[in-house]
Order: C-alpha cells, then sequence, then structure tokens
C-alpha cells in the first residue's frame, strides 16, 4: 500500500518516483487526505533533488487529471494556444490569439494574472468595460464555437491541484524549482484540449528567468512534457531585457493591441506577434512552412480580419466592442508625467525590470496576490535601446491617478535609463528556437 511518507522519503534519497506514486501523492493532496504539511517536505525535497523528465511529465499529468481536461472534439478543425512566462508589455496574446483564430484555428487560452513587476492578459482584458474572463465552461466552449476564440482565467475544474500546490510553494520557498515550474504551467495548457502550443520563454532583465541558460532549460523542460504528453510543441527563447513595445500598463497595453490590430503597432511587439502565431499556424498545419504561415498572418493583419475576431469576442464576453474603433473608452488617468532625458546621447539601456516597478508603484502591478490593480495607469515609452534622444526630450509618458504614487514611480523610471555616447550592440528579438 502506498504512503505520503514513502514518496518524500523516496524523493529526499534521489531516488526517481513511479507515475503511481506520484499520481497517489497528487490525487491525496488534491482531496485532502495529504496535509499541507506533507506536500510542503515533498515540495522542498524536489527543490533540492530534483526530477527526471519522466518524473516531470508524470507530475504533469497527475496535476491536469486532478479536474477536467477539455473534450473540444466537436470543435471541427485544428486547436492550439501559446503561452509566454511573462514579462513588462508583453501583451503578444491579444494581437496573435484574434489573428491565429481568424485564421481557422481554435484558440482555447487560459490565462493568469500578473504578480510583482510583470503583467497577466486577464487583467488586460479586464480593462475592457464589461469584459468577463470568469466564464463557466459551458460559456466558454459557447464563445469558442462562434469566434474560434476564448480568453479566460483558470477555472476550479481546471487543475485544481495546480493551485493548491502553487499556493503551497508560494508560502515555503519552493517557487523557483524547475520541475515544480513546468508542471504548474504545462498541467494547465494540456487540460485545454489541445494539439499544439507554442511556448514563449523569456529571457533578460524583464524575464522571470533573467539568465539565458536557465530560460533555455525551462524551455527545454516545457517542451519534452508536451511532447511526453503526445502534443505539437515549439518553444521561442525571446528578449526581455527592455519592455515589449512602447507601452506598460493595463489599459495601455490593451490600447496598444488594438493599434496592432490596426496595423499601427510598435514593429518589435508586432513582429514577436506575427512569429509566435505563424509557429502556431505551422504546427497545426494550417500552413507547411513557416514562410508561408508569416505571410498568411500578415495578410490577416493587413485585412482587419484580427481585429474583427477581437471584437466578437469582446461582445461574447461582455465587454464593449467600440473600443476596438475608440480607445479612448479605456479607462484614462487623471494626470500625465513626461519624463525629459537630462542629457543629450544615445538609449543604451531601459531597465526593464525597473520599468515594471514604476507601473507596480502607479498601481498598475500587485505586490500580492489580493492587491488591486488600476488599469488606467502606466508607463509610455517614447524612446527605445539605440535610439538618440535631446536634452529635454521626452523619455516616456507616466500616466497617473494618485501624486504620491506619481512622485515614487518617476523617482524608479528615472534610474531605469542609461544614456551614453555610442549605441548598444542589439539584442535579438528572438534568441533560440526549440523545434
Amino acid at each position: 500500500m502506498l504512503r505520503a511518507v514513502d514518496v518524500i522519503q523516496g524523493k529526499r534519497d534521489g531516488r526517481e518516483l513511479t507515475p503511481e506514486e506520484i499520481a497517489f501523492f497528487v490525487d491525496g493532496y488534491t482531496k485532502g487526505a495529504i496535509p499541507d504539511y506533507q506536500a510542503s517536505a515533498l515540495t522542498m525535497a524536489t527543490f533540492f533533488k530534483g526530477m527526471t523528465r519522466a518524473e516531470t511529465v508524470a507530475l504533469t499529468e497527475a496535476m491536469m487529471n486532478s479536474g477536467e481536461v477539455l473534450d473540444l472534439s466537436e470543435l471541427p478543425g485544428p486547436k492550439a494556444d501559446k503561452h509566454s512566462t511573462g514579462g513588462v508589455g508583453d501583451k503578444t496574446s491579444l494581437v496573435l490569439a484574434p489573428l491565429v483564430a481568424a485564421c481557422g484555428v481554435y484558440v482555447p487560452m487560459i490565462s493568469g494574472r500578473g504578480l510583482g513587476h510583470t503583467g497577466g492578459t486577464l487583467d488586460k482584458l479586464e480593462a475592457i468595460p464589461g469584459f468577463r474572463v470568469n466564464l463557466d465552461l459551458g460559456e466558454f466552449r459557447a464563445v469558442l464555437r462562434k469566434a474560434h476564440l476564448g480568453l479566460i482565467g483558470q477555472t476550479p475544474e481546471i487543475a485544481p491541484a495546480d493551485r493548491k500546490l502553487y499556493a503551497l510553494r508560494d508560502v515555503t520557498a519552493s517557487v523557483e524549482s524547475l520541475p515544480l515550474i513546468s508542471a504548474s504551467i504545462m498541467s494547465k495548457k494540456m487540460a485545454e484540449g489541445i494539439e499544439a502550443l507554442v511556448l514563449d520563454v523569456k529571457t533578460g532583465d524583464g524575464a522571470f528567468m533573467q539568465k539565458y541558460e536557465d530560460s533555455k532549460a525551462l524551455a527545454e523542460t516545457m517542451v519534452a512534457i508536451g511532447r511526453g504528453m503526445g502534443k505539437k510543441v515549439t518553444a521561442l527563447i525571446t528578449d526581455m531585457d527592455q519592455p515589449l513595445g512602447l507601452a506598460a500598463g493595463n489599459g495601455l497595453e490593451t490600447i496598444e493591441c488594438i493599434e496592432a490590430l490596426r496595423g499601427e503597432g510598435p514593429k518589435d511587439m508586432v513582429d514577436l506577434s506575427v512569429e509566435l502565431a505563424a509557429h502556431m499556424l505551422q504546427l497545426t498545419a494550417v500552413e507547411t512552412t513557416l514562410d508561408a504561415a508569416r505571410g498568411r498572418i500578415r495578410a490577416t493583419l493587413a485585412s482587419g480580419a484580427g481585429l474583427e475576431t477581437f471584437r466578437q469576442v469582446i461582445e461574447l464576453q461582455g465587454g464593449d466592442p467600440r473600443v476596438c474603433d475608440d480607445t479612448g473608452r479605456l479607462p484614462q488617468a487623471r494626470e500625465r508625467f513626461e519624463l525629459l532625458a537630462e542629457s543629450a546621447g544615445v538609449v543604451g539601456r531601459i531597465a526593464c525590470r525597473s520599468v515594471g516597478h514604476a507601473c507596480m508603484l502607479l498601481g498598475g502591478g500587485r505586490e500580492t496576490v489580493d492587491s488591486r490593480i488600476d488599469p488606467a495607469v502606466g508607463v509610455v515609452l517614447r524612446k527605445k535601446v539605440g535610439e538618440r534622444v535631446a536634452k529635454g526630450e521626452s523619455l516616456a509618458t507616466v500616466h497617473a491617478n494618485d501624486r504620491k504614487r506619481l512622485d515614487d514611480a518617476v523617482q524608479r523610471l528615472r534610474t531605469a535609463f542609461e544614456i551614453g555616447e555610442t549605441a548598444p550592440v542589439p539584442r535579438p528579438l528572438i534568441h533560440t528556437v526549440l523545434e
């Protein structure tokens, strides 16, 4: 007979756990038969001893199977999703998902909220007046059927083991465990009923994993999990050493996404959105080559079909679709402050994490999971790394609703910019593709 203490001891001693042991432990913890203190012991043992690829796949499957796994077989077409590890200004989901859906792929996107200096897709969507991210699974299916796209948060039915284990890891200093991070992300994605998944793993100052080697290890682990579970998975390791696009802050980022779907978005954000979307089309065999997929996405963007899909989803999920024509209907901050350059030169660095922290100080990010978000506040960059700036020229516009918060944020933002005599060596937008 399996016992929790034997599973803990096995991992403590570095033994490879069997799929049966892992499933027993996850099932018991989800149902309350195994207490928090034993689950804490296992997560800490895993933190120190790690897991093999086979163990990590088994853990992901057990967490996925702790709740409902969506069966979308009644939808007559390919199903795919994209997941990003997050960063500052990382808003590609709201651009690529409507574009891919407009190409005939079903995109059942179950997203998360921002925490700390990173933003979250759900917070951006909730900046749209009336938009509902808390649909039940029946409503979610109905939206998917009509628009090929649905955008919701994790429901109680999806991977409940992950919700319990994540909360436990957060208070027991075991968040940074590679197998536990990977299983947490992939258990939710594998429960979506998709056939293909594109992973956007960030690296750089504003990323969760700041070192390239750590980002690559995370990407490789998640790709192995997905493929071990019979899915088509590709991972792109992308740059997060400066904010993506120009806007950081939920309402401001949503405006930038709508502008991008109109064909007016910042080049780096649009280029990355197109590339991720193209990989989704190739993985689902909608297009056989990446070049053809890129062309299809660019044509869909130029036609306005992506914007129309986004408009349809907004309306189906209770939001005000008029924001697609008039972004002034999104929340607006009362005050704006221009951060001016104190010297002329070339922008050598924009400390990404500091920009994210400035947004958080304004009220646009969470210090804890219970923090309230102000959707109107944030930062819009006027310069990017490598661009020339004159003395007194604006580096960024700060949108604020609270004078005290504004002063603190400006002080933090001022330290983010470094201006020098020469341009730095450009960093690639995409570092590596794991296919």
